[in-house]
């Protein structure tokens, strides 16, 4: 394998910082609202439309920058940018009502939603397809790490001072990742000399991008990725509370250890990528996906050493999707086209998210009536018992076993999300 540069090295490593602190604001709201809807005397829909906000501005951003993402020395887009979600993410941390924090959401959506995009042009500019493999994997490990390191610490945070801190360690944090981007990161500007760049109106550089047959497969590739993760993962905190009878308390550590083995395997899945091909990695992650997806669903009550076994080798699954799939997407569009083609896919992956996050969230105020042993936002008060039958339930009552729907998946709570 050709081993990365200096340079490369600092690139990537400077990407994977930007991934984490995107990452971290974007699922940060979740396990903050528990304080956040008390403080600023939020409903649970009011909520949900904050967590949307931003999948939506951020989805809306991506298409209406497409046009011109093309036009402009990568490096200083980026900065223009992760400017705009700095400010964004500190009027998050200064918001004092509802509407504030919506409007704070929307801008930082706007901005920080097409950062993921010019972060992948960057690194298909800067690594050849032979790299490629690693380098997402040290991305999708910037991920992990807003799981793992990220969100516990801005809990504690959050507990220790307010629920405004998290957002204004962001904002530090991402301060010093900007000045270390503008002063050691080298312009990303070879895609000016090609042919045809700039020479079409914004309207019509889009255009270009989607009319491109292998693109639109690719947009199809990205959008079917992304949508099959979001149909599950919204819901897996009320699945595993309710169906698998886990309590809530240990739900931190399914999610530690999960996104621990994640941090460990993604670097590992892009080695593997560069070593064998993209394709075989991405077939192989498909299969077992696919057969971790068929036993997780069907869990019944089970002990906790086994859900979070099935969820480690799905999100392994998962991921040895992802990596492949992102390392071969990036070699798709001609240099010229990498930016538009980037900020259209990021648009697909933010518009796939927000649907489910927001019908999550407001779900529980749509009109029904809460059934019993459930409090306001889904969790049960009964815990399920070694037969599958709540605790306090009578002797009669339905095993919430194998076949059992998922009890309470539409009425859950907005403060744990994986």
């Amino acid at each position: 394998m050709q081993p990365f540069t200096p340079y490369q090295r600092l690139a990537a490593g400077l990407m994977a910082l930007l991934q984490f602190a995107v990452v971290l604001d974007f699922m940060i709201m979740s396990p903050l609202g528990v304080m956040i809807m008390p403080a600023l005397r939020m409903s649970a829909g009011e909520f949900g439309t904050a967590v949307s906000a931003y999948a939506f501005s951020a989805g809306i951003a991506g298409l209406l920058t497409a046009g011109f993402a093309d036009r402009f020395d990568r490096k200083r887009l980026l900065l223009f940018f992760f400017g705009g979600f700095l400010l964004g993410t500190l009027w998050c941390g200064l918001a004092t009502s509802f509407v504030s924090l919506l409007a704070a959401r929307i801008v930082t959506g706007l901005f920080g939603g097409v950062i993921g995009s010019i972060v992948m042009a960057i690194t298909a500019d800067l690594f050849p397809p032979a790299q490629r493999g690693r380098v997402m994997g040290l991305l999708q490990g910037g991920f992990a790490a807003s799981q793992v390191l990220g969100l516990p610490f801005s809990i504690f945070l959050a507990s220790r001072f307010d629920w405004h801190a998290p957002f204004i360690a962001i904002v530090l944090f991402g301060l010093l990742a900007a000045l270390v981007i503008a002063t050691r990161l080298q312009p990303v500007n070879a895609h000016l000399g090609a042919a045809g760049t700039g020479r079409h109106s914004a309207g019509r550089h889009l255009l270009q991008t989607v009319r491109v047959s292998r693109q639109q497969l690719a947009f199809a590739l990205t959008a079917l990725l992304t949508t099959g993760g979001f149909m599950l993962m919204p819901f897996a905190s009320a699945f595993v509370v309710h169906n698998v009878g886990i309590p809530l308390d240990h739900l931190p550590v399914i999610y530690l250890v999960t996104g621990l083995c994640t941090l460990v395997f993604s670097p590992l899945i892009g080695r593997m990528a560069d070593r064998v091909g993209t394709m075989p990695v991405f077939y192989a992650g498909c299969a077992i996906t696919i057969a971790t997806v068929a036993v997780y669903t069907h869990l019944g009550p089970s002990p906790l050493w086994l859900l979070i076994l099935v969820n480690v080798v799905m999100f392994v699954g998962i991921f040895s999707r992802m990596i492949p799939a992102q390392a071969t997407l990036a070699g798709v569009p001609a240099p010229e086209q990498r930016g538009s083609f980037n900020a259209i896919n990021s648009a697909l992956q933010q518009l796939a998210g927000g649907v489910p996050r927001w019908w999550r969230a407001t779900s529980s105020t749509s009109g029904r009536t809460p059934r019993p042993g459930l409090r306001p936002g889904g969790l049960r008060r009964d815990r399920i018992d070694a037969g599958g039958r709540a605790a306090d339930a009578p002797a009669g009552a339905r095993p919430a076993g194998r076949r059992r729907a998922l009890d309470g998946a539409f009425t859950v709570s907005p403060v744990i999300d994986p």
